[in-house]
């Protein structure tokens, strides 16, 4: 069963976000608060493949809640609902962990498609197909593709799915200059409706993780004018 948990607060949005994922053959758990999203997610032990949350809420707000989940699950799908002036909590909540934000207000057909997107990643990343190449290693990193996990130097570090996808982009193209529209397709797909900064800062979020000075990075550069290079 595919399951997603909604958090808001405004009735009539919780409502009609439940109906529309409903109809795409959604089982949805509701919330009214992030404080009730948090027990939701622990009393389903952890059974939720993704889950929207409203930015604005109130007693835990939906940030906060994006760290938590995020904290309790690398795999878990994350989609922030924002308001058109949230913009630096569109970048915290990517920071935090978010896979994604849908600015209200949106339309059944593009909420549905963004939840479908991110499902089908999860999907992927619970049930790994066969893979030609098990690992690939350049310098110091090691990206197993098997179980989906990257080391440096033997230490173990923390992917979310979307991470793990760049990485996977980036280590099967070593040196070459992706533009943020071929990660953005790569990544969250052609149909995606969002804004290819979500690129950039899902790169300064790479960085903290893998270089050791992430505002000099030596791996992961930038490509002025054109986008993002891995270097060996």
């Amino acid at each position: 069963m595919k399951r997603v948990l909604i958090a808001e607060d405004e009735s009539a949005i919780r409502e009609f976000i439940v109906i529309n994922l409903r109809r795409g053959g959604y089982d949805v758990v509701e919330a009214c608060d992030g404080a009730q999203a948090i027990e939701l997610y622990d009393a389903c032990g952890g059974d939720i493949d993704v889950a929207l949350l409203d930015v604005m809420m109130p007693n835990v707000d939906g940030l906060e809640v994006c760290k938590q989940l995020r904290s309790r699950s690398n795999n878990l799908g994350i989609i922030m609902l924002t308001a058109k002036t949230q913009e630096m909590d569109k970048i915290t909540g990517l920071m935090m962990g978010a896979d994604d934000y849908v600015t209200k207000p949106f339309s059944p057909t593009e909420l549905v498609a963004r939840v479908d997107a991110i499902y089908r990643r999860v999907a992927m990343n619970s049930s790994p197909k066969p893979v030609a190449v098990e690992s690939i290693e350049l310098g110091e990193f090691n990206l197993n593709l098997r179980s989906r996990t990257l080391t440096k130097n033997g230490v173990y570090i923390e992917l979310t799915q979307v991470e793990f996808q760049m990485m996977e982009y980036f280590f099967t193209n070593p040196g070459a200059a992706l533009s943020r529209t071929d990660i953005l397709n790569k990544v969250w797909g052609n149909e995606y409706f969002g804004e290819e900064k979500i690129v950039d800062v899902n790169i300064r979020r790479l960085r903290m993780k893998v270089e050791e000075e992430p505002s000099n990075p030596k791996h992961l550069t930038t490509i002025w004018g054109v986008g993002y290079k891995w270097i060996i």
